[in-house]
């Protein structure tokens, strides 16, 4: 028996549709739930793709999967595959720790020792918050002065999610397509703004610490490989005009010559050491090399279904329509011995 959290996003709606076409079983069961242990009672794995803006999800996922676990049940995304997830820092250790080609990355939670780092190192640096996806809480720091505001900022009254963020990205949105429904989600963006989400405007103050990477300049696009299992498809995402960013830029090209095999390569390589079921990677070229900006078990399916194929782990292209979500079930009822809808 599968279990499926009870959610409306699209991985959870093609993981139902998927259950029904094969003849599945499973059950609908509440993450939420005071008696969430018992209602996986029976089952073989449980299947819950949270998000990082989900806040009450932030503050149990990763417990709640390490539990399910001990019970013997596989859950997709499993703690290997997402105990760093929306954590900038604990990418930066773990992807260190793995000789992983990550951007050179600081992080420090003493303001001196920040400060005196600033002293020495030279500049432009990218500024993050540990947390956000899409460039969000991500600036481009171009001086000494700029960065020690950024300091003084994390070391006193810290930095609350912005809900002017999205609203910022519709308007950029609307002057990149000129399209009248781009326009109305300006609309949609400022009452977004003036009545935030209760999910959205819930977040903790991120405060007493600071994050910096190298800026890595002269880059027009980034690379985003995404492997699932034995499974890796890619995009070229091209960087916003005036900007430094490609995340959430949606300029993208699904040509699979635009993608260096090298990126998939490394990707599958990292992927095995963390021991993750699904990973995507954020690719940026410097001096020949191309090094990892950041790493996430999640991201929006929809992006990638137009990608024309993928690469398996012997960068052999297969040309077949990409159903990510559809991937990442197949996996899991390998993992535990079904198939076609035979429990396990």
């Amino acid at each position: 028996m599968i279990a499926i959290h009870s959610a409306t996003g699209a991985f959870a709606t093609e993981w139902r549709s998927y259950c029904l076409e094969r003849g599945i079983p499973f059950k609908e069961v509440d993450c939420f739930s005071t008696n969430i242990i018992r209602q996986l009672q029976g089952c073989s794995a449980l299947l819950w793709h949270w998000e990082h803006h989900d806040f009450e999800a932030q503050l149990f996922a990763r417990q709640l999967i390490a539990s399910v676990e001990e019970m013997g049940i596989r859950v997709f995304p499993s703690t290997k595959t997402s105990w760093h997830y929306d954590d900038k820092v604990g990418q930066k250790y773990i992807l260190e720790a793995i000789g992983a080609p990550l951007i050179p990355s600081y992080v420090f939670y003493d303001k001196e020792k920040a400060l005196k780092w600033i002293a020495e190192t030279t500049f432009p640096k990218v500024w993050k918050l540990r947390g956000g996806a899409g460039s969000q809480n991500v600036r481009l720091l171009s001086s000494a002065n700029q960065a020690l505001q950024v300091v003084h900022r994390a070391f006193n009254n810290g930095f609350k999610n912005s809900r002017w963020h999205a609203l910022k990205d519709r308007v950029w949105e609307f002057r990149r397509d000129r399209t009248l429904n781009s326009f109305i989600n300006i609309t949609r963006g400022l009452i977004r703004a003036a009545f935030p989400h209760v999910k959205n405007s819930r977040g903790p103050v991120q405060k007493d610490y600071v994050y910096f990477q190298d800026f890595i300049p002269d880059n027009t696009f980034d690379i985003r490989v995404i492997v699932v299992g034995n499974r890796a498809f890619a995009i070229k995402r091209l960087v916003r005009h005036g900007d430094f960013r490609a995340s959430g830029s949606g300029r993208i090209l699904y040509d699979p010559a635009e993608i260096s095999t090298e990126c998939v390569a490394t990707a599958f390589g990292v992927t095995e050491k963390l021991g993750s079921q699904c990973c995507a990677y954020d690719f940026v070229h410097h001096a020949d090399n191309w090094l990892i900006v950041e790493i996430s078990y999640a991201f929006t399916a929809a992006a990638y279904k137009k990608c024309p194929g993928y690469w398996d782990s012997k960068l052999e292209w297969h040309s077949t329509p990409v159903m990510p979500e559809r991937f990442i079930l197949d996996d899991l009822l390998i993992a535990i011995g079904t198939r076609g809808g035979t429990n396990a």
